[in-house]
């Protein structure tokens, strides 16, 4: 049961249009864990005399990121939504360093999923974003309260 809910949020992630267009790769999926990357892109840097790329994409990755870890989890439905996601930024990711987000869904309610995550690039030991979110649970009729 698990490995289907992990396919199927697999699927669902790499089928999302934004997520394609900033190249976002699952990496590993399953149990409320989920790993998704995204490699440099030039159409994504926030400051062209640096080349750091913008926070809106590593945003965008912890938060995907975020949903996928919900998604696999055994407790939670295939389906969730953000209701409220705070990233702390920490520092540039480095120019030409793919980024890698990792996200634990590690406790799930009636309603809603709660979730951390940390965005990295190749410096493992120094993220280069943190982040805290809840996600909507939707339990259909006679689903698991």
């Amino acid at each position: 049961m698990d490995d289907d809910k992990a396919r199927i949020a697999r699927q669902f992630i790499e089928m999302i249009p934004h997520s394609r267009a900033l190249n976002m790769r699952v990496d590993e999926i399953g149990a409320g864990l989920a790993v998704i990357s995204m490699p440099y892109d030039e159409r994504l840097v926030g400051d062209p005399q640096s080349g750091v790329i913008h926070g809106g994409a590593v945003s965008a990755l912890l938060d995907t990121c975020g949903g996928a870890a919900v998604m696999s989890h055994p407790d939670a439905p295939a389906g969730t939504a953000t209701i409220d996601l705070r990233i702390d930024y920490m520092r540039a990711a480095s120019p030409g360093q793919r980024i890698t987000a990792r996200a634990q869904c590690y406790h799930v309610t009636r309603s809603v999923a709660f979730v951390r995550a940390t965005a990295t690039d190749e410096d493992r030991e120094n993220p280069v974003a943190t982040a805290a979110g809840a996600f909507t649970v939707e339990r259909g009729a006679g689903g698991k309260q």
